[in-house]
């Protein structure tokens, strides 16, 4: 049974809808990606020319990237959009790192082309350290298994190929680019804006070098900070609530309406009725879709019902689809005779009508598990936050057992075809003829009235000719009422039994799937096995997977940084910002009340390569100052203070490159917002923290690494005799 549906049907809804706005929203967010990177290099470099040279890496990358999803064989969706505006951050890191380094040699009076050689040979080994780190981390994402896994296939490659090519630009098209075009502005620049700017930097200078003397004075205590800050994180992550995925405000609910067991067909029409008029007089309603006996892949039932509420686009409407959804729980739950609830469609391709909680029993007898399951659903609704707890196990579907009494039967000179035949034509409706009128053909159906045959007592009003004459049917039939099972399931070849529920707002999945082990292990017999099926399945399967990647990520890192600096001392110190940045992400989700979803998480992961880049150049640099004759603190000084304006200025192209996400922009931006959070705030408490914590660890641990090597080499190249004090590297404008 359908009402007051469009055309075509509720998935082609869903689907058109999903394209275009992810098309929108990824093309939207990728521009203002754009602007707001270029707007915070402009602001540093106080030059468009100069911001042209690492603006330049933004389409080189993006352009070599959209070549690759070709090869690949990968598509424009919603996550590959995702991972190309992710790295529009991330691909002018490294030009904006060659491109301060070679005004640094400028400064120093040497020539375009020899400040771009030498400053590019300067920074090349930092620029290939943290290029093969972050691609360290986002290659493995797309080895993930499971549904969502595969999901992130094309996204973890889309980002590792921006920042591999980014990576190539810096160090080649950058230096060239540096040599035709870099001009320095002497004296600080001719207006007021560009002195101020950099009188600010000057005392920026001065004031971190100040504080930084002090920490690596007091770095025991800086270390005791750190390691209380790593128990936070631990902490936090306790606290915060788990789910797959957040609720997208798609504009479509999905509504399911239960009716008790042998309900007819006009019953649960009548029910539908009464949900529709609730449904119709909602102000941001667009079209609505109903069914009665629908059945998804199988046969359906007439006691189920489902609904299809298609709302306004976003801009038309003032409450979210969460909102709306959330109002109409009370008044859809309130109807009497049925039990009936509108749902918010699962995330990331997830089936339209699957629950949070899918929760599988399986044994051998489905009379044990159905005790079980009662078990299991008593103690499940006692924890007050699991809405709509039901089972697929019923074993009370009501029904009639006809056995025929054959002996009377016979003496009465009644057939066994007969009575067969009077039941299906009675009761059952048999088609006897049909009839044509004007055009169309229609079908004569033989039938009792549905009044008269809705007990069992019409059998009492039913005969049939016997041998003697009219023979009343409940004379040669016995009638028992009994219940029958609705379906027998199995799941892994295994009978069983799926619990299913929805969670209330403000739940994680985690917790809850975390409360009903321990319920399961009280209610399940012995023999009994128990699994999880749907989203709950998925959750478990994506959750232990990412941080298994998470840490395969910083044990990769770390063996990739061990053989590139010939250390296994410099890694670890290298590696002490992820804690920080991990500290950040958890603090900003928690104060934001986000979860930890799949995004968020893949947030995390993408930490452990962005925060390194900061620690890489800070200890590079001061292995290269100790290979020039500084004693450990006075290199790591000297290295953070010269180094510190090119971390600002990558980690602010990062923070503000993410920025369109992290304020959920464009259309299911509720999703993606976890993942842009934690990216921000990660990125922003790791960078002020790095600049103070990895100088006092390096000031600590440097002295047990040898510099010799490097010492010769820089010497091979002639830049043993670079002068790169702090004095002789003033922090003045580019034109």
């Amino acid at each position: 049974m359908e009402r007051y549906h469009p055309r075509g049907s509720p998935a082609r809804w869903l689907l058109f809808g999903a394209v275009g706005l992810t098309v929108s929203a990824g093309v939207g967010l990728g521009l203002i990606a754009v602007f707001l990177v270029i707007l915070v290099v402009l602001v540093f470099l106080k030059s468009f020319r100069a911001t042209l040279i690492p603006a330049l890496a933004i389409p080189i990358s993006i352009i070599g990237t959209f070549a690759a999803l070709y090869f690949f064989g990968f598509t424009i969706n919603i996550l590959t959009l995702l991972a190309l505006v992710l790295a529009i951050g991330l691909v002018v890191d490294d030009a904006i790192v060659v491109l301060e380094n070679v005004y640094r040699h400028m400064e120093m009076g040497k020539s375009r082309w020899e400040a771009a050689l030498e400053g590019s040979k300067e920074i090349g080994f930092a620029i290939v350290a943290t290029t093969i780190a972050l691609v360290a981390v986002f290659v493995p994402v797309a080895f993930l298994t499971g549904n969502v896994g595969r999901l992130f296939n094309e996204f973890g490659l889309s980002v590792a190929v921006a920042v591999a090519i980014s990576g190539f630009v810096a160090l080649t098209l950058t230096p060239m680019l540096c040599s035709k075009t870099l001009k320095p502005l002497h004296g600080g620049g001719s207006n007021f804006a560009n002195r101020s700017f950099d009188a600010f930097f000057r005392w920026l200078d001065r004031f971190y070098e100040a504080v930084l003397r002090l920490v690596v004075r007091f770095r025991f205590t800086t270390m005791i900070v750190a390691v209380g800050l790593l128990v936070l994180a631990g902490f936090l992550f306790t606290r915060l609530p788990n789910e797959l995925v957040p609720t997208e405000d798609r504009g479509l609910s999905f509504g399911v309406l239960v009716a008790p067991e042998g309900a007819t067909l006009s019953y649960s029409d009548r029910y539908m009725r009464q949900i529709e008029a609730i449904l119709l007089e909602l102000p941001e309603r667009q079209a609505l879709f109903t069914a009665v006996g629908l059945g998804f892949g199988g046969p359906g039932s007439v006691a189920n019902g489902f609904v299809f509420l298609r709302l306004k686009p976003r801009g038309d409407r003032e409450r979210s689809q969460q909102e709306i959804v959330r109002s109409l729980f009370p008044q859809m739950m309130s109807i009497p005779g049925v039990l009936a609830f509108m749902i918010n469609p699962a995330g990331l391709g997830g089936a339209v009508s699957s629950t949070p909680i899918e929760y599988v029993l399986q044994g051998e007898d489905y009379q044990e598990l159905n005790v079980a399951a009662q078990d299991f659903i008593a103690a499940a609704s006692q924890l007050g936050y699991l809405v709509n707890v039901d089972s697929d196990l019923r074993l009370n579907k009501p029904q009639l057992d006809i056995a025929i009494d054959r002996e009377r039967a016979s003496q009465l000179g009644v057939s066994v075809t007969d009575i067969g035949s009077t039941l299906e034509m009675f009761l059952g409706g048999r088609v006897v003829t049909q009839f044509k009128r004007g055009a169309k053909q229609y079908d004569v159906i033989a039938q009792v009235e549905p009044s008269k045959r809705a007990t069992p007592d019409a059998i009492e009003e039913i005969y049939l000719r016997g041998s003697g004459g009219l023979v009343q049917l409940a004379s040669v039939v016995n009638v028992k009422e009994t219940v029958s099972p609705k379906e027998l399931n199995h799941f892994n070849r295994q009978r069983s039994v799926t619990v299913s529920a929805n969670l209330a707002p403000g739940v994680g999945l985690g917790q809850a799937l975390e409360n009903l082990d321990a319920i399961a292990a009280e209610a399940v017999r012995p023999g009994m096995q128990t699994d999880l099926d749907g989203q709950s399945r998925e959750f478990r399967s994506a959750s232990s997977s990412l941080y298994f990647l998470f840490v395969f990520a910083v044990v990769f890192i770390y063996l990739v940084l061990a053989a590139q600096f010939e250390s296994f001392v410099d890694p670890f110190t290298i590696l002490l910002s992820v804690p920080l940045a991990v500290f950040g992400a958890l603090l900003s989700l928690w104060a934001t009340d986000q979860t930890l979803n799949i995004y968020s998480q893949i947030g995390l992961i993408m930490l452990v390569g962005l925060v390194t880049k900061n620690s890489i150049l800070i200890v590079e640099f001061a292995n290269q100052l100790r290979g020039r004759g500084k004693e450990v603190n006075e290199a790591v000084i000297e290295a953070a203070g010269i180094r510190l304006r090119p971390i600002l200025m990558t980690s602010f192209a990062t923070i503000f490159g993410v920025l369109p996400i992290a304020i959920a922009l464009g259309a299911g931006g509720e999703a993606r917002q976890p993942l842009g959070i934690a990216v921000v705030g990660g990125m922003l408490f790791s960078t002020f923290l790095t600049l103070l914590v990895v100088p006092a660890v390096y000031s600590l641990l440097g002295r047990f690494t040898s510099v010799e090597s490097r010492k010769a080499i820089l010497e091979d190249d002639g830049l043993a005799s670079a002068r790169t004090s702090s004095e002789a590297a003033p922090v003045g404008a580019v034109a």
